[in-house]
């Protein structure tokens, strides 16, 4: 099996136990990731979404699955396509979540970007349509 291949299986397996429990294997994310975690966010931690700041630690990017699942509910989570070279891989899906507060459902188009080291996940970068997000955050 190929680096590339063994970084696409552990992430079709992530993906699908995300799915799943509707957000709640956070704990198996946790296992993956490097110490020294890059994680960011294309909403930047913008207002309504703070807990989408840039994360460059483990308890960082736990406060960030915490503030998701505080602020939303997770319909589902449908991965297309897996995209690897070298040591990145893009994920391409489809996901929506409800706003708790408003009770607005977002569904969007959704890129995630992965590099890994060592077996694990050093960087993360999530692309998706923060316009309607937001739009779902408001009363």
């Amino acid at each position: 099996m190929t680096t590339e291949s063994t970084n696409v299986a552990i992430l079709k397996d992530a993906y699908q136990r995300w799915h799943d429990s509707k957000g709640a294997s956070v704990d198996h994310w946790m296992s993956l990731m490097t110490d020294d975690i890059n994680f960011r966010s294309l909403a930047q931690g913008a207002a309504p979404m703070t807990f989408t700041r840039a994360a460059s630690s483990k308890e960082a990017v736990r406060q960030y699955f915490s503030g998701l699942a505080t602020d939303w509910e997770m319909i589902y989570f449908r991965t297309n396509e897996f995209i690897a070279q070298n040591d990145r891989v893009v994920v391409l899906g489809d996901v929506s979540f409800r706003f708790r507060k408003t009770g607005k459902v977002a569904c969007i188009p959704k890129a995630d970007i992965h590099r890994f080291r060592d077996g694990k996940i050093c960087e993360f970068f999530e692309f998706y349509d923060t316009a309607s997000a937001a739009s779902a955050t408001l009363i």
